[in-house]
This record gives C-alpha cells, structure tokens and sequence, in this order.
C-alpha cells in the first residue's frame, strides 16, 4: 500500500496548524483556490486513494489531487553521486514531491519564519489563522481557511505586533495580499520562473521564494538559501565540516542540478544534521515591542 504522509506533510505548517490536518491514513486541508474556497479530505487506509472536496474550490482541488499527493512526481535515480546521497537515495528514494497548487496559502506562514526559529513561527501561524480565519467548508468543524487577502489589507501593519508579529513580516504579509491574482498567474509559470517573480514583491526574499515554491508547485530544485541550518547540515554531510556557508552548500549541490531540493529532503529524511554547538538562534520576543 502506497503511503502518502511524506509528501502531504510538506503543506502542513506545525502540528496544529488549523488550515491543515494530518493522521494516520487521512489528510484535510482547507485554502483558497482559483475560484473559491474549498476544503479536500483524502484517505489511503483501504489500499487506495480516496478523494472529497468541498466548497467552490471542490471541482478545483479535486483535480489537484495527483499533483499534490505526488502522484505526477517521476522521481529520479542518481546512479552515481556522492556515497553520502547514494546512501539515502537507497533509503529514501521513493518519496515524492506534492504540489498544492496554492502559492499564496503556502507564502503566507513561510513569511512568518522570516528571522525566527519554527517552533515560534508555528505558534504565530496558529494564532494568526484563529484571529483571522474562518470556518471551513465542508463537515469538518475544527478546520479554518487561512486569512482571506482583503482581511490581511484590512490590518494595518501594527495590529499584527501583539501576535508576535513585527512591522517588517507584516508588511511582507499585507503586499503578498496585495497581489492574490498575480500569485495565481506566476503558479502557471515554470518552478524557476514563479521564484524569480515571487522575489519582486517587498519582503519577499530567496529563502521565503524557495520555500513556498517549492511546497506549491512541487519545485525538485528548490533549495532554501539563507536557512539558519540548512546550509551547516547540508554541508556537513557532504563535506563532513560542521559548518557551512550558502555559497558552499550551493557548490556541494551542483552536480546535482534540477535535483538539488530532491537531495536535500533524502538528507533530511535520512537524519542528517550538523553537530549541535555555539549559540542557538534567539527567539526574538516581538509581541513585547
């Protein structure tokens, strides 16, 4: 029986993210699609992928359903490589790349990990859907859709600070809801293209392109410049040196080009990561501003 947990997972943001749920065989998520909002349940308990949907965006996530189980993914085989990714293409070689189709949802909470550590960045996702969210469609009550574009404009950019949020994450917030039609054009376009575009909205830098992109259209490529541990875990495997800069993590990941992002969830899922010593990132308190 084909598992899908791997993949969906990539568009759940904490373990309580209210837009998103995940168990044992099922997945819910409720967002904002093309035409409408819409809420898609699949199961894969029985053997086979089973698919509801709801809402005005129902017909619309229905048909994302392969992309965004992984399904359209082909995957890839280094046959030679370095003996580290050789070693957990063995292992992890069948995972696959999801699509959700739904750039704008995935910016909104990769913009809140701007300069801050997950576990907090979780935590402001949280409390900015149950703010400013709304009732899914659909039968399950605990889902919220993320805030709608004209809820976001309608904050001003302090009015986000006793979420923990600053000036600068919320105005990053407020421009991608701004340019929700535009976001649904650039998801049309090639993965390197969208990213490249995404990046001329204010805020909107190489990491938080990376990251949503690649959760949105199922980019292989896509690698997190500017990730406080990325690059030291990439590195380290790769090199065996605790630490790392961007420039030599993108130099370690060359020869694997169009794949890169691909390598980097095998070294992920694999248990990579560099040795844990010097400061850790500071959680910056900002709702005491």
């Amino acid at each position: 029986m084909r598992r899908y947990d791997s993949t969906v997972a990539a568009f759940r943001y904490g373990l309580h993210d209210p837009t998103t749920r995940i168990a044992s065989g099922e997945f819910w998520r409720a967002t904002f699609t093309p035409v409408g909002a819409g809420t898609v349940h699949l199961r894969w308990t029985d053997g086979s992928l089973t698919a509801e949907a709801w809402g005005d965006g129902a017909a619309w996530l229905l048909e994302r359903v392969p992309a965004m189980t992984g399904q359209l993914d082909p995957g890839h085989e280094f046959r030679e490589a370095h003996p580290v990714v050789l070693a957990a293409q063995r292992r992890h070689g069948h995972l696959r790349i999801g699509a959700s189709g739904t750039l704008y949802h995935e910016l909104l909470p990769v913009i809140l990990g701007q300069r801050i550590t997950a576990g907090e960045a979780y935590q402001q996702w949280n409390r900015l859907v149950r703010e400013l969210g709304v009732a899914a469609p659909g039968p399950n009550t605990e889902l919220l859709l993320p805030p709608a574009p004209a809820v976001l404009l309608g904050r001003p950019a302090w009015w986000y600070h006793r979420l923990g949020i600053e000036g600068r994450r919320a105005d990053a917030l407020r421009e991608v809801a701004r340019h929700p039609q535009k976001l649904v054009e650039w998801s049309a376009l090639p993965a390197a293209d969208a990213t490249q575009m995404v990046q001329l909205l204010p805020g909107i830098g190489a990491w938080t392109a990376a990251c949503a992109v690649g959760a949105a259209m199922g980019d292989p490529d896509a690698v997190a410049v500017g990730d406080f541990h990325l690059k030291n875990t990439v590195v380290h495997a790769l090199t065996g040196r605790p630490r790392g800069t961007d420039e030599e993590m993108l130099d370690v990941l060359q020869p694997y080009a169009g794949q890169r992002g691909r390598v980097v969830q095998w070294l992920l899922a694999d248990g990579h990561h560099a040795p844990a010593f010097g400061p850790r990132q500071r959680i910056l308190p900002m709702n005491r501003w």
